[in-house]
């Protein structure tokens, strides 16, 4: 499991973040959120956040259907996190 930061509505178009742990092997995609980079140059995401962050779409598959989230960072960087939590241990 790895873990990621979620950005969640809230009540009345506000947000908040959460920490989110996924199983890499069942993520089903990932895709730049651009939606959600023009809410936060409209101020409406948390202060805390750089104004030069980028935020991934990742849907996740739970059996027959799939589930979505928005996730602060960009596809690079995610899929880097999904990938590093495959470490291996070598038998020599």
């Amino acid at each position: 499991m790895i873990k990621l930061v979620e950005i969640i509505s809230t009540l009345k178009n506000q947000y908040q973040l959460r920490e989110l742990y996924v199983n890499p092997a069942h993520v089903v995609f990932l895709r730049e959120d651009t939606h959600m980079k023009s809410k936060l140059t409209e101020g409406m995401l948390p202060e805390n956040l750089d104004t030069r962050q980028r935020f991934t779409r990742l849907q996740v598959h739970n059996g027959a259907t799939g589930t979505e989230f928005i996730v602060v960072g960009d596809p690079i960087a995610i899929e880097s996190k999904l990938k590093g939590s495959k470490k291996e241990l070598l038998h020599g």
